[in-house]
C-alpha cells in the first residue's frame, strides 16, 4: 500500500471515529468528508477524504490534487458515475455529483480559496481549470 492510500484510510478510520472531525494531523480543525465514488473503469467503490465548504444546503469540493497536471481519479469516477456516498459530520447519505462552470464555478473557487488560500495557490500551479464540484443529497433533488 502506498503511504498516501495509508494516509488516507488512517484519515478515514479518525473521521469515521470522531463524527466526522480529524484529531490530528495536516487536517486537524479543516472541514472534511468522505467522498464514495463508483470506479469509472472498474465499477468499484472508492473512498476519499476531501476538504469541502458549503453552499447553502450542499457541499462543495475541489478536484486540485494540489495543483498537478491532471485530475485526481475521484473527479473521473463521479463525472463517469454520479451518484455518490458522502459522509460529513458523523451522518452517511447518498448524493448527485455535477461539475460547476462559468460564474458558478468562479463563486465556489473563490470562496474555498478564501477560506483555504492553498487552493488559489494549487490553480497557479497548473494549467488546467480545477473543478468545483456540487454535491446535493439525494432527498434535495428533485424529480
Amino acid at each position: 500500500m502506498s503511504d498516501y492510500n495509508a494516509f488516507n484510510e488512517r484519515l478515514i478510520a479518525d473521521l469515521r471515529a470522531n463524527s466526522g472531525k480529524a484529531t490530528s494531523g495536516p487536517f486537524l480543525g479543516r472541514p472534511v468528508l468522505i467522498l464514495t465514488t463508483t470506479g469509472a473503469k472498474s465499477g468499484i467503490k472508492r473512498e476519499t477524504p476531501v476538504v469541502y465548504t458549503r453552499d447553502g444546503d450542499r457541499w462543495v469540493v475541489i478536484a486540485s490534487k494540489g495543483g498537478a497536471p491532471t485530475h485526481p481519479s475521484w473527479y473521473h469516477n463521479l463525472v463517469a458515475n454520479p451518484t455518490v456516498t458522502v459522509e460529513v459530520d458523523g451522518e452517511r447519505f447518498e448524493a448527485r455529483a455535477r461539475v460547476t462552470e462559468g460564474d458558478e464555478h468562479d463563486r465556489l473557487y473563490a470562496a474555498m480559496a478564501a477560506k483555504m488560500p492553498a487552493f488559489a495557490d494549487y490553480q497557479l500551479k497548473t494549467t488546467r481549470k480545477i473543478p468545483a464540484i456540487v454535491l446535493e443529497r439525494a432527498a434535495n433533488i428533485a424529480a
